[in-house]
């Protein structure tokens, strides 16, 4: 299989000799060989793996994405990603950068929904008055 993974404004990784892909969704790890039929998954801030004839293994800390497979290709799309070889150092990423960070977004987003709400109910007061 062909793999690519793709940030916002760089290609992070590509690769042409995988044999197997291993990405976690929300419904739990999805593993992927070439012969499987083409599907999307959307992917969770997790642990990427794959394995190519050459290399082995390889592991990379990802964030949320999407991931497409159409033929013998592969596309992953993510916010950001880590590259590394140990996975504890890797899983430590996910949870204090990849996690956190959602958290973070989250109470931004309950934030931004409270103003709005607010901006609306005094807009439609004044049009009343």
């Amino acid at each position: 299989m062909h793999l690519k993974v793709l940030l916002p404004f760089e290609i992070f990784t590509e690769k042409n000799d995988v044999i197997r892909i291993v990405a976690e969704t929300i419904e739990g790890s999805f593993g992927i060989l070439p012969q499987r039929l083409d599907c999307v998954a959307v992917l969770e801030p997790g642990i990427l793996t794959f394995e190519t004839e050459s290399e082995g293994e390889i592991f990379i800390a990802v964030d949320e994405g999407v991931l497409i497979k159409a033929g013998t290709d592969v596309l992953v799309s993510v916010r950001r990603a880590i590259k590394g070889a140990d996975l504890n150092q890797l899983h430590r990423a996910v949870e204090e950068e990849f996690l956190n960070l959602d958290e973070e977004t989250k109470e931004m987003r309950i934030a931004m929904a409270k103003l709005e709400s607010g901006f609306i109910h005094k807009f439609a007061e004044f049009r009343h008055d």
